[in-house]
């Protein structure tokens, strides 16, 4: 089986039409028509990610955040993206990215985050083109839902904690209101907010946001941060069903190292 292959069915999922402009989603690195000894799955890609694959026998990395954004001038070795670049190269290894198009897919990196918290009837926060179909698949970003069981406040967040496995939480002023409907939007996820406040929802979560943004919320929702990292690390798990679904018998790794840049004390 040849890593395109697998790249295809990944495609079909999050197809690289669903990406925002700014994005470089897709074939970072690499040769796809060779074949596929395993695949390694991340949130981002650093030096210690490829000497793991490499460890692991595996010749494909797929990560959420792209390696690359911008244009490379040269590839000397001067800081970690050349690094990884020359690594990738010389390994062999194929290094592939789906961001945002996975961000806006159906069943995407929003929808992993209502399904751990429990969401029912759960829709797309903001479509794509009015909810039209982009190739079989709704698109949009964020997801807003409903709880089975209304929750306060203190006991949801702490919830939150639990499920994300967070060592810190940042949020809102609380409003003494129970939590009944739920918008959220992995990543950076701020600018939607208004969206989420539209849909009459009683809590906003989000990888992160700016420090007016806890304000200009006032007394309309609940904001609650978890960390950009905490909030996306889900997207090897989707990867994981991706692949295994279609290739159930192939080597598929979750990456053993933690790539947060964040650091707590």
């Amino acid at each position: 089986m040849k890593i395109s292959e697998i790249l295809k069915e990944i495609e079909l999922y999050a197809p690289l039409s669903l990406q925002d402009s700014y994005d470089n989603a897709g074939i970072q690195i690499g040769d796809i028509n060779q074949i596929a000894t395993g695949a390694l799955l991340c949130l981002d890609i650093t030096e210690d990610i490829i000497e793991e694959a490499f460890q692991k026998g595996c010749n494909l990395i797929v990560a959420h955040h792209p390696l690359i954004f911008k244009s490379l001038n040269s590839v000397t070795g001067k800081n970690y993206i050349e690094r990884c670049v020359i690594a990738a190269i010389r390994k062999g290894i194929v290094i592939y990215a789906a961001h945002t198009n996975l961000d806006n897919a159906e069943n995407g990196v929003s929808h992993k985050i209502a399904q751990k918290i429990g969401l029912e009837n759960s829709k797309i926060l903001k479509p794509l083109n009015n909810y039209t179909v982009v190739k079989d698949i709704r698109a949009g970003a964020g997801v807003v839902g409903t709880l089975s069981i209304p929750e306060e406040e203190q006991t949801f967040l702490y919830r939150l904690k639990e499920i994300f496995h967070l060592k810190a939480l940042t949020h809102s002023p609380l409003r003494t209101k129970m939590i009944k409907k739920v918008a959220v939007c992995g990543g950076s996820g701020a600018f939607l907010i208004e969206e989420a406040i539209a849909a009459g929802a009683d809590v906003f979560i989000t990888g992160e946001a700016k420090y007016n943004d806890y304000y200009n919320v006032e007394k309309d929702i609940l904001l609650a941060t978890i960390g950009h990292y905490e909030s996306e690390v889900c997207t090897k798990e989707i990867f994981f069903e991706i692949i295994t679904k279609k290739f159930p018998n192939f080597a598929v790794h979750f990456s053993n190292i933690n790539t947060n840049p964040v650091n707590y004390i």
